[in-house]
């Protein structure tokens, strides 16, 4: 590995860049954790109608504390609001929505991401380990586009984006684009290619930290 450490980018800033690029008028369903954080970045002069599985569509910001509703949460418990407009359904219709390829965008977290775009999100397949499917495989089988955001390798140092991955599969060839903490990659026929990278980065420090080949 290249003796070159780099902070890269943040959270809010990793978040800022996906709603960055998130179409306007777009259906969007936001994972767990990290994927959270881009309901807060809309971009001046466009609209997301925010989708969460557990039954609402026009979800809103994050309450004010002390505002929070305690019937009113996404499908991470989480308190939030409802824009104007917002409905509610059902499950089951919540996942018709999705199986019927009415969400345009959905954001998810990620173990692991191979270069071919498989996505391994939901559990690392050790014993003992607790699983977390939530509607995950629903909504890469069923949303026409799939953003990944996740830190670019795990706290121990280990690569998430793989050549194939090693944890049980969410879904085959399923991601679009990937954005981490130190590049955003697009899963292309020829392998990922670099997009973006954080200031500062060189291209042989990058592909030093990625396990997967990548291009630019």
């Amino acid at each position: 590995m290249v003796n070159e450490l780099k902070e890269g980018w943040n959270v809010n800033q990793m978040a800022q860049k996906v709603a960055r690029d998130i179409p306007d008028g777009s259906y969007v369903n936001l994972g767990i954790g990290i994927p959270e954080k881009v309901a807060a970045f809309v971009p001046e002069g466009r609209e997301f109608i925010y989708h969460t599985e557990n039954g609402l569509l026009g979800m809103g910001p994050v309450p004010a504390e002390g505002q929070e509703d305690p019937e009113l949460i996404n499908a991470g418990k989480k308190a939030v609001t409802a824009i104007p407009g917002a409905c509610y359904f059902h499950h089951a219709d919540s996942f018709t929505m999705i199986r019927g390829k009415h969400i345009d965008v959905c954001v998810l977290g990620a173990l692991q991401v191979a270069e071919n775009g498989d996505l391994a999100n939901w559990s690392t397949g050790e014993p003992g380990a607790i699983p977390a499917v939530g509607g995950a495989m629903d909504l890469v089988a069923g949303v026409k586009t799939i953003y990944v955001i996740t830190k670019h390798n795990t706290k121990t140092g280990e690569a998430k984006i793989v050549k194939n991955c090693s944890y049980p599969l969410t879904g085959k060839a399923v991601v679009n684009r990937i954005y981490t903490d130190l590049a955003i990659l697009d899963v292309t026929e020829k392998g990922l290619k670099v997009i973006e990278m954080a200031p500062g980065l060189s291209f042989d420090y990058l592909q030093s930290v990625t396990e997967a080949h990548i291009f630019q």
